[in-house]
């Protein structure tokens, strides 16, 4: 998932990539404040949720967004699920690691009431593969391109399952962050390949307004391990982008099946959310329907 161009103050790529992986044990220790213990209303819904349950309310679909990304990356999607009646709640993933940014998204899902459906894409669905352990308000979780990592195991070794191959890493620009432990630093796909890599059925303009704006995420974060998968216990869909370039179909197949996750392929790259959000939509109202 990451590398770097030639832009490191003279470091060889394998000298930073080791250094990152020494900071993520560093990193792994630190912790963020536990979120308030209670919960506050969810945004009404309009109509009822599925499963026959016609007097309750839908749930809170809870979207998280991974590296290279931010949550506008989900605003087709939000309008489509709004339109239907649901709470949405696209979040902002700070990107700092699997441990971290669990702790912030649980805090947050803390503060909703009622039923949660959790959606997380590419690096997102790490985190929401951690964030959503134990708790009992998450219903559903719905992987698109993401990962679906199990215990111990880490992004850089997941994204070799099945066989695959990425050329992510050859693309990829690092840049300091205030704070960073040493060795680390943010991730950037190179604009120059962004489209071909990341979102190559959107339109070229579009493309490069996205690689332009593109959020980073900390290299440590490839080698940050899993802990207890939420997928053990919470039932999951998978959305397998055939077309992806930024990790392998290969791996995606494999860790749905593992997971046990109800799965869909469609033609689309990384981004399906974007270029495909019909489908994404109806992916994430039949995890609703067969669960609430």
């Amino acid at each position: 998932m990451f590398g770097q161009r030639q832009r490191t103050g003279g470091r060889p790529l394998r000298a930073l990539v080791a250094l990152a992986g020494a900071a993520a044990l560093a990193a792994s220790a630190v912790a963020i404040p536990a979120a308030a213990a209670g919960r506050v209303d969810a945004a009404p819904a309009v109509a009822a949720h599925g499963g026959g349950n016609h007097g309750a309310p839908k749930p809170t679909v809870v979207l998280v967004h991974g590296a290279f990304a931010d949550a506008s990356g989900w605003n087709a999607v939000t309008t489509r699920l709004q339109a239907l009646g649901y709470p949405v709640l696209a979040v902002a993933n700070p990107l700092r690691g699997i441990q971290y940014d669990s702790e912030a998204l649980r805090g947050i899902l803390a503060t909703i009431e009622g039923p949660i459906v959790l959606v997380g894409h590419s690096y997102g669905g790490a985190v929401i593969t951690n964030a959503a352990t134990g708790d009992p308000d998450v219903e559903a979780l719905v992987y698109v391109a993401g990962y679906a990592l199990a215990e111990g195991e880490r992004i850089v070794d997941a994204n070799a399952l099945g066989g695959g191959h990425s050329d992510l890493a050859d693309h990829l620009v690092v840049r300091p962050y205030p704070g960073a432990p040493a060795g680390d630093g943010d991730g950037y796909i190179d604009p120059a390949y962004f489209r071909e890599l990341f979102c190559a059925d959107l339109p070229k303009r579009e493309a490069a307004v996205l690689g332009a704006s593109q959020r980073p995420a900390a290299l440590s974060a490839l080698f940050t391990p899993s802990g207890a998968p939420a997928w053990a216990e919470i039932p999951s869909w998978f959305v397998v982008a055939k077309q992806d370039k930024t990790i392998p179909p290969e791996a995606e197949r494999a860790m749905a099946a593992r997971a046990g996750s109800t799965t869909v392929e469609v033609d689309s790259s990384h981004v399906a959310m974007m270029s495909r959000p019909d489908l994404v939509t109806r992916i994430i109202v039949k995890a609703d329907q067969a669960t609430g």
